[in-house]
């Protein structure tokens, strides 16, 4: 069976499907190939999705926990995890399927299968039934995406250890967690699994939890982290890994070698992903690798002029809503435009409690990269939408150029950073001034105020925390 399709894409998740659609809507025949169902890929079937899902569960039971301050009790929540895990599956399930409607409305041909590259201009897929199909195109975006990196410590087949795609299946409660990885999947899954019971302990081996981002705001975060975590060890290796009929016993060392020795009844793994570029036949096409990571330049476009790549794959940081702008520069570029993928801010979100976000540059890079700048931080104290929610130990940070006072970087910790940050990625994309910010009208009482009171605080006018210009 061979068939011409004038775009193929190789990967079903927020960079492929993405892709796909946006080829339909510029008039391309368009084939999207991926091993799932439907479309959505890692992002929608074990990643993003199903973990907010979860982190939304941990909310309900961490705030009716502190409602106790304002005056209101509950009682002590019942867990159903059979019906916490089929709440989750349902999202994901009419998620997925409306991209598989999707698919159906754009006259995307969706084929599930594993594709290999049998040339530059062709590829082969192995469906789940046995069938095997030939197919031909004009060109070809890969969006395969990234795997969770295993530890050689641990054997990634145990029982008693998880990645981040086993501990989102919700299996069960364990009495102890040890979460190893203090970034931002760590983070956020070790949170789900405190509110739902267990004791957890991270170990994390460089000096800090999120590293990408500034320390003043990650101690907002860590301050909050250590009232329910029962031990988060910093600068830690681990020495030897026993596994026991009902435990699994982890030796650890510190930076100054001293050992410790505990035992849990889960490990979940999670330092960081690798791309997923192999096994995929690039070495029938003139793709280049480096360290695994498909080579392209800002118009997405391989060493192959027929192929393009995009998301994970491709490096730089594995985010879904990278892959996406990617997607729509790679499709403009096969439909003759003019497109870079050159932004000059990709927002990242921590989804813990507080969630932080940052875009742009940070005050640590900063430091390092000796640019000169000057930050204000304004205090979510001080905020009067903050204190009704009881949330009021964020703040907003800008980092500002002291010449032009054009604005470099923004982060923000508190409730609803993930959602707060997108006027500071506008603000970065157009060349805003704090001035800008100080004097666009933002509505009262609201947490995105702070934005505009951190402008206000850099230009010496704030009327809600005293801090003169200087």
């Amino acid at each position: 069976m061979s068939e011409t399709k004038h775009v193929v894409v190789i990967g079903g998740g927020p960079g492929g499907y993405v892709a796909a659609f946006l080829a339909a809507d510029h008039g391309f025949k368009t084939t999207l190939v991926d091993m799932q169902t439907h479309p959505g890929g890692v992002c929608l079937h074990w990643g993003c999705i199903p973990s907010k899902a979860l982190l939304h569960a941990a909310k309900i039971i961490t705030e009716a926990d502190g409602a106790a301050a304002v005056g209101i009790r509950f009682q002590k929540p019942e867990i159903d995890l059979a019906s916490l895990r089929a709440w989750k599956n349902k999202v994901v399930e009419s998620l997925t399927s409306g991209l598989g409607q999707q698919c159906q409305k754009r006259k995307v041909d969706f084929i599930q299968g594993r594709a290999t590259f049998l040339a530059s201009d062709r590829i082969t897929i192995h469906k789940p039934s046995g069938e095997k199909m030939d197919l031909s195109y004009d060109h070809c975006i890969l969006a395969t995406g990234s795997i969770p990196r295993a530890l050689p410590e641990l054997n990634s087949g145990s029982p008693w250890v998880m990645d981040s795609t086993r501990a989102l299946a919700l299996e069960d409660i364990p009495g102890r967690l040890l979460v190893i990885g203090g970034g931002v999947i760590g983070l956020e899954l070790g949170s789900v699994y405190a509110a739902l019971g267990s004791r957890v302990t991270f170990m994390e081996m460089t000096p800090g939890l999120l590293p990408g981002a500034d320390r003043d705001l990650v101690r907002t975060v860590v301050k909050r982290i250590s009232a329910w975590a029962e031990k988060i060890m910093l600068e830690t290796r681990i020495v030897q890994v026993l596994e026991g009929e009902r435990h699994i016993e982890v030796t650890f060392a510190d930076k100054a070698g001293n050992q410790q020795t505990d035992t849990f009844d889960r490990v979940l793994v999670s330092v960081g992903r690798l791309p997923n570029s192999a096994g995929l036949g690039l070495e029938n096409t003139r793709v280049k690798l480096d360290r695994g990571f498909v080579t392209v330049d800002r118009s997405m476009r391989t060493a192959d002029p027929r192929i393009l790549a995009i998301g994970d794959v491709t490096g730089g940081p594995m985010l879904a809503h990278k892959a996406s702008h990617e997607a729509r520069v790679a499709v403009e570029v096969l439909a003759g435009k003019k497109a870079e993928f050159d932004p000059r801010g990709i927002p990242a979100v921590a989804f813990t409690d507080p969630e932080l976000a940052w875009v742009g540059l940070t005050e640590t890079e900063a430091q390092k990269q000796g640019i000169v700048v000057k930050t204000v931080r304004f205090p979510w104290a001080a905020s009067g939408r903050a204190q009704t929610l009881s949330h009021a130990d964020g703040s907003t940070k800008l980092i500002v150029d002291p010449e032009t006072e054009r604005i470099l970087g923004v982060g923000i910790v508190g409730t609803g950073a993930g959602d707060l940050i997108s006027e500071g990625v506008l603000a970065l994309e157009m060349g805003a001034t704090a001035y800008d910010l100080a004097a666009t009208i933002h509505p009262h009482p609201t947490l995105s105020e702070t934005i505009m009171e951190a402008a206000d605080l850099f230009l010496g006018h704030c009327a809600h925390y005293y801090a003169p210009k200087r």
